[in-house]
């Protein structure tokens, strides 16, 4: 192996190994199943490495976050055909107090791969509209429309999520733990 393959193995080495992790937190939150996102990296990652020297001088983070996105969809596409019963599914059950409570994880698996995408990237990877566009081959006014959709989807499916998580206040406290201002008597 000559010098100039060395230097771009160790380039491609240092990059997994700074990145794999916010990389695999982004798989996750994207197919909101472990192992699957373990396998999506792993084969972005391979795919990366096979691109690695047209790759490099641009933004292998963004390359290899749009090849998750794609990936996942493909596979959300499989097994959506995949997964035809003449029954419904199983419904979740209320817990002790009567009301479905959903965690962020779940209220995003309910979401359609496309709006989870945007979220993650935009709140979780903290990209533009511009930059989440790109990543995933998209218009802005597609992140915006799929952003705006998906942000009212989980305001209905968990609206704990939206409300103040603080335990109550006492009532004769002054405050208005909707708003933060404070009440004058």
């Amino acid at each position: 192996m000559g010098p100039a393959a060395s230097d771009g193995r160790d380039g491609y080495l240092a990059f997994v190994e700074s990145h794999q992790h916010r990389l695999l937190r982004a798989a996750y939150l994207i197919c909101g199943n472990r192992h699957q996102a373990e396998d999506l990296l792993q084969d972005a990652l391979l795919k990366l490495a096979l691109r690695w020297t047209t790759v490099r001088d641009g933004d292998p983070a963004a390359y290899v976050r749009a090849i998750l996105y794609r990936d996942t969809v493909s596979w959300w596409r499989r097994r959506r055909r995949e997964r035809l019963s003449a029954e419904p599914p199983e419904q979740v059950a209320p817990d002790r107090d009567g009301t479905l409570r959903l965690t962020l994880h779940d209220a995003l698996g309910l979401l359609p791969p496309r709006q989870r995408a945007v979220l993650v990237l935009r709140y979780y990877e903290d990209l533009t509209e511009v930059a989440t566009a790109e990543a995933l081959g998209v218009t802005v006014g597609t992140v915006k429309s799929q952003c705006h959709a998906a942000l009212r989807r989980l305001r209905e499916v968990a609206p704990d999520l939206a409300r103040d998580s603080r335990p109550a206040q006492d009532p004769t406290a002054r405050g208005d733990l909707a708003t933060g201002m404070e009440v004058n008597p």
